[in-house]
């Protein structure tokens, strides 16, 4: 990245520029790797203002033509975060993808993302090349007796962990990613949500150990009662211990004074929030995503190369189109992946088409779907002639026009071949 940013220009970290300029959350990590105690994500929960809340979900794609779209009508925007609704790094290839994305478009932009840092060190590298600037990671507690109260399990890959062994590798890797954001030169703030009878007097052991690691700057959060949790009947600190664990904690870091408790949608300036504003424009993006220009195929899933007629599944070859001035041409044929491999099979078919924008097939099951988008390549359900869902794909047209009667599949016993499902 050549670029010279301008880190003064974000005003979660510099409160005397949080009047003048703003940030963009884009709702890109569906899914979370751990499970906290007080934490409650309603994705379509419009009337509550807290992390984890979002009205809509986006693919990399769309979030990008939703910049686009905010920055038309709110240039101050200054950073473009991703905070949400789940953790970022379990959904790594969504959120490296996007950033990706943003860098390349508004190459000035600063990019920000928060974590609670499990899944976090693989990607310090990929960071660091992207050009992030600011990573914020949660830190609750730093004593895993204490932290397997907050956290009811983790999940490291395939392995859910509990109680004590699972605070104690959340630590493990929340410290690690901050040492490695530190060695990149990536500023790092740390949130920590204050707990009564829980963490409340352990902040200052916080602050202490997060100074010692080169944090900059940290931001004690009380504690938002959510109902369905276990911390459900917790009260919210009071004001007046948040200033007093503030001001003890200030001895070691510097304190954010002014987070506002940010949804995963937000956007606008920390003291004018619009997120209500363009939440209709969020919603218009995340029906109608734009698509790659610099993948130039479509793949069709289609039994005699007129009809979109095939469910993925059941697809042993795919058809690859591209546009040809204002015709389409068949431009290959490329094998799938055997069946029997399970979540494999759908990596390996995203390398194989990886040069196309989207695929056109009759259905799909809901991990494949998952694996493909998350590699930029869209799926389209719909029936009827390829050259229809071709025009619509190409020309950015309302693709829910195409959509196909959903067929029962997925979940091993409905593929119309043999019986195998999406494996």
């Amino acid at each position: 990245m050549n670029h010279k940013l301008d880190f003064n220009r974000h005003p979660c970290f510099h409160a005397d520029v949080k009047g003048r300029f703003g940030r963009i959350h884009l709702p890109v990590a569906r899914r979370c790797n751990i499970r906290c105690n007080y934490c409650n994500r309603k994705y379509n929960c419009v009337n509550e203002s807290r992390p984890g809340v979002s009205s809509a979900i986006l693919s990399p794609l769309q979030a990008v033509h939703y910049l686009e779209k905010v920055l038309e009508r709110e240039p101050r925007i200054t950073v473009a975060g991703i905070a949400g609704p789940g953790d970022p790094f379990a959904d790594a290839p969504v959120t490296l993808e996007t950033m990706r994305l943003v860098r390349e478009r508004f190459p000035h932009m600063l990019i920000c993302v928060a974590s609670n840092g499990l899944c976090l060190p693989p990607y310090l590298d990929h960071l660091a090349d992207i050009g992030v600037s600011h990573v914020t990671v949660t830190v609750n507690a730093v004593d895993p007796e204490i932290g397997r109260c907050i956290c009811s399990w983790v999940r490291d890959g395939r392995v859910l962990y509990r109680g004590i062994e699972a605070a104690g590798l959340l630590l493990a890797r929340q410290e690690e990613s901050i040492r490695g954001l530190k060695a990149r030169g990536i500023v790092v703030k740390a949130n920590t949500i204050v707990i009564p009878g829980i963490n409340n007097g352990h902040v200052p052991a916080v602050a202490s150990r997060m100074a010692e690691l080169g944090v900059d700057l940290l931001n004690c959060m009380p504690m938002y009662p959510n109902r369905g949790t276990p911390f459900e009947d917790i009260p919210e600190p009071a004001e007046e211990e948040m200033r007093a664990i503030r001001r003890t904690a200030g001895e070691h870091l510097p304190q954010m004074l002014h987070c506002t408790r940010c949804r995963a949608d937000a956007v606008g300036l920390l003291d004018s929030d619009r997120s209500a504003q363009f939440r209709s424009c969020l919603g218009e993006c995340s029906a109608f995503p734009p698509l790659e220009t610099h993948r130039p195929h479509v793949a069709v899933a289609t039994h005699e190369g007129l009809l979109v007629n095939q469910h993925l599944g059941e697809a042993a070859t795919f058809q690859i189109w591209s546009r040809t001035g204002e015709d389409f041409a068949l431009v290959d044929e490329r094998a799938a992946p055997q069946p029997g491999l399970g979540i494999k099979r759908w990596f390996e078919l995203a390398e194989i088409l990886d040069d196309c924008r989207a695929v056109l097939v009759s259905g799909i099951g809901d991990t494949p779907r998952e694996v493909l988008t998350s590699a930029g390549i869209l799926p389209v359900e719909m029936n009827g002639f390829i050259e229809m869902g071709l025009e619509l794909v190409y020309g950015g047209g309302d693709l829910s026009r195409l959509k196909a009667g959903r067929r029962e599949c997925g979940k091993g016993s409905a593929c119309g071949v043999d019986g195998s499902g999406c494996m």
